[in-house]
């Protein structure tokens, strides 16, 4: 096989991977969405918490699940993959948590992830992960966006 060969089959691989953690995510089974992630993983939620191994991911999720989470559903696709090398890969997921009440996601929910993967024993799973809320740009990005774009008007007019 050649590296494109290879590099086919990894991302399809990698796709199904992404896909086990929102099937393990609609069934609230965290000891599955665990397993998509190595024994030391990093996992940063986008409130900041930092959770540290396979075993607090699967946790905490699982007590998100019998709780405030419970019947909620992930929704979301891969929107790029990077290779670095053969078994190391940067992916970004977009992604939305939907309740067990709504029809779909609110947009307030879009959420944005940055994943490291790493073929271990011929398998691809998460070593970190961190995951950001989409949202526009805030009061003090528009400030400086406003200054900015004056300043620029007002050094084309001198």
């Amino acid at each position: 096989m050649n590296m494109n060969t290879n590099q086919a089959q990894d991302r399809k691989e990698i796709e199904q991977l992404f896909e086990k953690l929102k099937w393990a995510w609609g069934k609230g089974d965290g000891k599955a969405y665990g397993a998509c992630f190595t024994d030391k993983a990093d996992y940063v939620t986008f409130q900041g918490e930092h959770l540290k191994g396979r075993k607090a991911i699967a946790d905490v999720h699982q007590e998100l699940w019998n709780g405030v989470l419970r019947g909620s559903t992930l929704d979301g696709e891969i929107v790029k993959i990077d290779f670095i090398t053969p078994e190391l890969a940067i992916f970004h997921g977009l992604g939305a948590v939907k309740m067990r009440w709504q029809k779909q996601a609110p947009k307030k929910r879009d959420s944005i992830n940055t994943n490291v993967v790493v073929k271990q024993n011929g398998e691809w799973r998460i070593a970190a992960f961190q995951n950001s809320r989409i949202s526009g740009p805030g009061l003090m990005q528009k400030i400086f966006t406003k200054m900015s774009s004056r300043r620029a008007v007002q050094q084309q007019l001198r």
